[in-house]
């Protein structure tokens, strides 16, 4: 969709309205009629610009990560992974963690928001992962044939999903940091 007739700061407003609503509503009460009250927009101008709501949705979220992991490069495996965490803020985390949860449900019911968060989301940021591994196997920290190479974004999304689960904590950067040193990193052989 073409975005040109906003002002950065005028999508800024909006993709934060939409977070907003999604985390006070859920995903499926979201409407656009209630994104276009809350922003002051029309319906009309919010269509043009992303066509639909599971668009509006997951370039959203997209804009929410200003941080590509890809753009991380330590000199190290575990450099790069404690950098991408120190980036983070334990508050945002977890507003993102609860994001994530809710919308993971409707994911179920709505496949187009599924195939909107795959091509915004989640492939950019298997490539950008995908990035940081092949460089540290090109350094020699990790073996080319190691099998947990495909299975790093799994013990990334478990350890989003099992603390809440498992502890009723929120995810935070402690919490992250341990489990990179004590479960991705040995996983990978480093």
């Amino acid at each position: 969709m073409a975005r040109g007739r906003l002002t950065p700061e005028r999508e800024a407003e909006l993709y934060e309205a939409v977070l907003d609503l999604l985390r006070e509503v859920g995903y499926d009460a979201l409407t656009m009629d209630a994104v276009a009250a809350r922003t002051h927009s029309s319906k009309a101008t919010l269509y043009r610009q992303w066509g639909s709501k599971p668009e509006l949705v997951a370039h959203a979220l997209r804009h929410n990560k200003p941080v590509s992991i890809a753009e991380i490069d330590t000199g190290s495996l575990r450099g790069d992974f404690h950098e991408l965490l120190a980036r983070s803020d334990d508050c945002q985390m977890e507003k993102d963690s609860a994001l994530m949860r809710g919308l993971a449900h409707a994911v179920h019911d709505n496949p187009d928001l599924l195939q909107a968060l795959r091509d915004l989301l989640i492939e950019p940021e298997m490539t950008g992962l995908n990035e940081v591994l092949d460089r540290a196997v090109r350094r020699g920290e990790v073996a080319p044939d190691n099998p947990a190479l495909g299975l790093v974004p799994h013990m990334f999304i478990g350890a989003f999903v099992a603390r809440p689960l498992v502890e009723d904590r929120p995810v935070d950067q402690a919490f992250l940091t341990a489990y990179v040193d004590a479960v991705v990193l040995p996983a990978l052989g480093v």
